[in-house]
Formats: C-alpha cells, sequence, structure tokens
C-alpha cells in the first residue's frame, strides 16, 4: 500500500491522447494483400532500373538520389546508392582542380550526399560563390533552389568550417525574405525547410511530407510517386498492427491502476522506437525499444514526479541487482513496475540466447545500472536543495536523460553481429553517444523548463547556467542551443572520421538525436499538439488522402 501521509510532487500529467485507438486495428485491417505486395515488388524493380541506368556523372543521378531519400524508399537500394555515390566522390577527387560547376544547387546537392554517405569533401567547394569581401555573392540571392541546397548542406557542417557557418546565416536570411514572393510548391518546400531541415529531422517524417510536396513538383516522376506512397502505405499498415498489438500489452499491464503518477505514452514510446527503425526487418527491434522506452518513461515518473528519496534508495540498489530476491526489499507499489523490468530482461535474453548472442545483456544491465544511479543521485541533489555546477550536472544528467542505455539497445536489438570492440567504442570512445545524449538533454531542459519548475523538481541546465555564471534565463537558452549546435557537429565528425565503424552502429544516435531535434514547445510530455499531429501522419492518415498537415 502507498503511505497517504506522504507528500508528493505529483505532475498532474494530462490522460492519454490516443487510449485504445490502436486496437481498432486489427489483423484483418492491416492485411497486405499479395497483390500490394507484387505491384511494389514490380515498382521497386522499375525503380532500381532508372538507378542503374542513369549516369553517375550526371545532375540526374543525384536529384534522382536525392528524390529517392527524401520520399523515404532509399532502403531498398542501399548498396547501389552507395556505389553511386562512392564513384561521384572518386571521379571529383580525382578532377577537381578542373571543376568549373559553378550551378549552387548542383554543388551543394552532391556535397551534402556525398557527406551523407560518410565521405569527406571540402567545403572549399563553395569558395567559388564568395566574394573577395568573404561573404556569399549577391547575385545567388535570386536562385531559390541554389540556397535551398546550400541551407540543407550547412547541417552537415563540422568543427571550423566558417563558409559553412556564413552560408546558413546566408541562407536562412534570404530564404525567409523571399518565402512570400514564391508559388506554392516552392514556398511549401522553403517553409518546410527552415521548419526542419532534412539532416536532423526523421526520416518517416520526410518522407511522409516530402510525397505531398513532390506531387505537386509539375515535373515528378509518376512511377517514383507511386511506389513512395505504395510503399509508405505498406509500411504503415504494418506499423498500426505492430501498435495495436503493444495497446494491447500495455492494457494488460493495468496501467491507470498499477502506475497511476506516470505519463501514459504508449504511443509516444513506439514513435520513438519507429524514428530509429522504420523498415519491416526491424519489428522486434520497435517491440524491445518501445518496452524498454516506456519503463523509462514510467521510471522517470517515479522518481521525478511521485516516490519519496527513502523509498528510492531500495528500488534503486534493486534495479541494479535486477533479480527477484529484491522485490521484498521495495515499496509494494513498486513491485509491478519492477516486475515488468525483470520481464523485460527475460524477453531479451531468452530472444538472444536464441541467437547465440545472450552476452549482449550484459552491456544493456551495465547501461541501466548507470542510468539508475544517475536517476538517485538527482533525487539527491533535490532533497539537499544542490543547484550543481554545469558540467557535474552535464555528466550526470546527460545518463539521466537514457540516451546511451537506448543506443546500446538499439545496437543489441539490430539484428547484426556486434564485436564487444564496438560495443567498448560506443561507450568510451564515441563521439555521436555522448553528443547524442547532449542534445538530448539540453533540448528536453529547454523544452520542460518551465513546466517542470512550477513543481517540486530538481535544477536543469538552465537553473544550474544562471546559477554559476549570473546569467539570465535567455542567456541561458542560447548557451544551451549553442551545444546542441556543436554536438550537431560531433555526430557528424565522427560520421565522416569513424570509418572503422559501420554505419548500422552510428545511424540510431543520430536518429534519437533528431527525434528530440524536432520536438517543439509541447514536447514528449505534453503531446497533445504537435506530437500528436505527427503521430497522425505516420500512423494515422491514408497518404493517399487528400490532405497532408
Amino acid at each position: 500500500m502507498v503511505d497517504t501521509t506522504i507528500t508528493r510532487p505529483l505532475a498532474n500529467y494530462h490522460s492519454s491522447v490516443w487510449g485504445d485507438y490502436f486496437l481498432s486495428y486489427t489483423p484483418q485491417l492491416t492485411e497486405i494483400s499479395s497483390q500490394e505486395k507484387l505491384e511494389l515488388e514490380e515498382l521497386k524493380e522499375k525503380v532500381g532500373q532508372m538507378l542503374v541506368e542513369t549516369p553517375d556523372n550526371s545532375t540526374q543521378k543525384l536529384v534522382l538520389i536525392d528524390t529517392i531519400q527524401r520520399l523515404g524508399v532509399a532502403y531498398h537500394f542501399e548498396n547501389e546508392i552507395k556505389t553511386s555515390i562512392q564513384n561521384i566522390f572518386e571521379e571529383f577527387e580525382q578532377n577537381k582542380n578542373e571543376d568549373n560547376n559553378d550551378d549552387l544547387c548542383v554543388v551543394a546537392l552532391r556535397f551534402r550526399l556525398v557527406r551523407r554517405q560518410r565521405h569527406y569533401m571540402s567545403s572549399d567547394v563553395f569558395k567559388k560563390f564568395i566574394n573577395d569581401d568573404g561573404k556569399f555573392k549577391e547575385t545567388l540571392t535570386k536562385d531559390v533552389q541554389g540556397l535551398l541546397s546550400l541551407y540543407e548542406a550547412t547541417h552537415l557542417r563540422v568543427h571550423r568550417e566558417e563558409i559553412l557557418e556564413e552560408a546558413l546565416s546566408f541562407t536562412v536570411t534570404h530564404l525567409k525574405s523571399m518565402s512570400s514572393k514564391l508559388d506554392n510548391s516552392r514556398k511549401a518546400q522553403v517553409s518546410e525547410a527552415l521548419f526542419q531541415p532534412i539532416h536532423t529531422n526523421v526520416p518517416r517524417v520526410v518522407a511522409r511530407k516530402y510525397i505531398r510536396i513532390y506531387e505537386n513538383i509539375v515535373s515528378h516522376d509518376d512511377l517514383l510517386l507511386k511506389f513512395a506512397k505504395l510503399d509508405f502505405h505498406i509500411l504503415q499498415k504494418m506499423h498500426q498492427r505492430e501498435l495495436s498489438e503493444l495497446t494491447r500489452w500495455w492494457k494488460d499491464l493495468d496501467h491507470s491502476n498499477k502506475y497511476p503518477y506516470a505519463r501514459d505514452k504508449l504511443v509516444e514510446c513506439y514513435f520513438w522506437a519507429t524514428g530509429v527503425y522504420f523498415g519491416p526487418q526491424y519489428k522486434r527491434a520497435r517491440r524491445t525499444l518501445t518496452k524498454l522506452i516506456v519503463i523509462i518513461t514510467i521510471t522517470d515518473d517515479l522518481y521525478d514526479a511521485y516516490a519519496t528519496y527513502d523509498e528510492l534508495v531500495p528500488y534503486t540498489d534493486a534495479v541494479e541487482r535486477c533479480d527477484i530476491s529484491a522485490m521484498d526489499l521495495i515499496s509494494s507499489y513498486m513491485r509491478p513496475l519492477y516486475q515488468v523490468l525483470l520481464d523485460y530482461f527475460d524477453e531479451m535474453e531468452e530472444e538472444l540466447t536464441k541467437d547465440g548472442k545472450a552476452h549482449y545483456v550484459y552491456y544493456a544491465k551495465i547501461e541501466m545500472n548507470k542510468w539508475i544511479k544517475s536517476y538517485l543521485k538527482e533525487a539527491e541533489w533535490l532533497k539537499d536543495g544542490i543547484i550543481p555546477k554545469c558540467e557535474e550536472y552535464k555528466r550526470n544528467a546527460t545518463i539521466t536523460v537514457s540516451n546511451q542505455m537506448i543506443l546500446i539497445t538499439c545496437l543489441i536489438v539490430a539484428g547484426e553481429f556486434i564485436s564487444n570492440e564496438t560495443f567498448e567504442w560506443m561507450i568510451n570512445e564515441s563521439l555521436v553517444a555522448p553528443a547524442s545524449s547532449l542534445i538530448n538533454r539540453l533540448k528536453d531542459d529547454i523544452i520542460g523548463h518551465e513546466h517542470e519548475q512550477q513543481r517540486e523538481h530538481g535544477a536543469s541546465f538552465i537553473e544550474c547556467y544562471m546559477k554559476e555564471y549570473r546569467a539570465s534565463k535567455q542567456e541561458a537558452y542560447v548557451e544551451a542551443r549553442r551545444q546542441i549546435a556543436n554536438a550537431w557537429k560531433h555526430i557528424n565528425t565522427d560520421y565522416l572520421h569513424a570509418t572503422q565503424v559501420p554505419t548500422f552502429v552510428l545511424e540510431p544516435a543520430l536518429n534519437l538525436s533528431r527525434l528530440v531535434d524536432i520536438l517543439q514547445e509541447d514536447d514528449f510530455t505534453d503531446s497533445q499538439n504537435f506530437l500528436k499531429d505527427t503521430i497522425t501522419l505516420l500512423f494515422v492518415d491514408s497518404v493517399n488522402s487528400t490532405s497532408c498537415g
């Protein structure tokens, strides 16, 4: 029983936006017909042919690859695209001294595609567009597609690339000023890019929105559009079925009675998992990740918005032990959550043992222990009224945000062989893991700051910075955003220079950063507006309907 005499810092979260909505997606409703599968294969073959037949040294090839990626179907042609970009990059490197292409749109597009494929192309390619005074040429301000292409390219910048910093400022200024004068199709492209550039956006969201933009481009390819729509439709059905199954699991947990203090975020947790892995081969990964993120969310609310410090000490110890024998040591109301945690690890161990990968669980538990101890440290600071220095805060808070634990779990469930060296690299040496954690932490602090300070809550980066540097709230926000921009450069650096590490190892860190980057004023907690609309676009609205949000 819960001691009702204890004063608890309740958060009063709103009820679920979705409830049992996704239970209505029955296996019959979400079945993919043999006709749809056949048509998809036929269209895939034709699009693959287009890729092969378009010469690598042509502008058309760059545009085709970019379109395929934006439409969300590049996962069907990974090897073909990888080979083409390799050829494009090698040809450029061999002839770069004779490169006289002064089409900004093409130069910037090639730069972005090549860097995205992890080849280092120097940002010096943009020097030809700069005047003697170090500023971009005024003549470029009339080139909408060129500005848009350059703007998108700037988001792959690494440290000390001043030309790309200048390019970002230049393109944003001019794209904003010309937006009102553009036709509807161009205006939609510009406003979408300024709202969220491709590189920092969630690929499924990019695909869903670009399908509608592409449809309204007069020169669009009907075959490509048809393929993208059918592929999205088939994946959406698969996601709906998974959401239905997970909603059933969530209902069986009896959330409202057993975890009344916690946010009801099953669908948002699934959105997070899909943001990392959306493809058909990742069904098991999405299921495991969704369950983990549900556990994280409930645990976060337990430590943050309900339990007392004296209740949390034995609970932290129990999680570290991860053993049924610890059940009697914790408060009775905590036991259902602890059982879910034990079941989660049992299920993971059982599945990994079948694959001969049982030793992976060791890394999952190591990260779980770091994470739970960081929560207790936060609770300790709150109990003692401590506002730590910024660096001390970040050391702990980049663990509480649970990003690294999710990242290691992503590797575990990816279905690939992961060496011990790769796990150790990700945990101890990578730039992507700490950078992704910092982006998640600081963006969360910017968004949640006002809401959380309305009740008893530990200090965020904003309070720590204001206290340590005697700064205003606005100055703390500016510093947080500066550090986020730097962290993105760290991620881009690992992509270009950690060549010994396969892309599938780095991709989850990039995708987790994208997921938090797209959140607006209403965050994961208050998901009644932006996040609800995004989930509706991906999992509810048909891609063939007439409106696209």
